[in-house]
């Protein structure tokens, strides 16, 4: 933001991407929600099997190295040194990154449309996450530009 933004402004544009937060993590829940309804998240399907698995490997891996900092339904930073070890030195979500492979390994085994609208949902809705609470980390952490540029999102070395 700019010297010129008042603290009113500032609160009130940290309210819309919170807003924005909860939304995006109501899209995500929706197409979470239809998988478990419709029974198409596990499977006997080696393939979708071992990415699951490795999946919540990483997970384990970012919470681990993450801390016991808490989970927010809204983006917004935490208190605590910028994280950049472990899964972090490859991705700067993984935690939402292995949430959106262990999805899409649904669609190994259950390639209907549906399936694919809900993974999409999903997707969406971290992706929006992510972008969100990076507005609040390049704020909140002088260093996140810088690791930003050098650590990419979802997929290590791409994207």
């Amino acid at each position: 933001m700019s010297d010129k933004t008042t603290p009113i402004m500032k609160n009130k544009n940290e309210t819309v991407l919170k807003i924005g937060s909860i939304i995006a993590l109501g899209i995500a829940l929706v197409g979470v929600l239809y998988l478990f309804k419709e029974k198409y998240i596990f499977s006997t399907n080696p393939i979708t099997i071992l990415i699951q698995i490795v999946s919540i490997f990483i997970m384990v891996w970012a919470r681990y190295t993450f801390g016991f900092r808490s989970f927010h339904a809204a983006a917004n930073s935490t208190k605590g040194k910028l994280i950049t070890t472990g899964p972090y030195h490859f991705l700067r979500h993984p935690i939402y990154a292995v949430l959106i492979y262990f999805f899409w390994a649904s669609v190994i085994s259950y390639p209907f449309i549906e399936t694919i609208v809900a993974v999409i949902c999903i997707s969406a809705g971290l992706f929006i996450r992510m972008i969100l609470e990076e507005k609040f980390l390049v704020v909140a952490y002088d260093d996140y530009a810088a690791y930003s540029k050098r650590t990419k999102r979802i997929i290590p070395y791409l994207f």
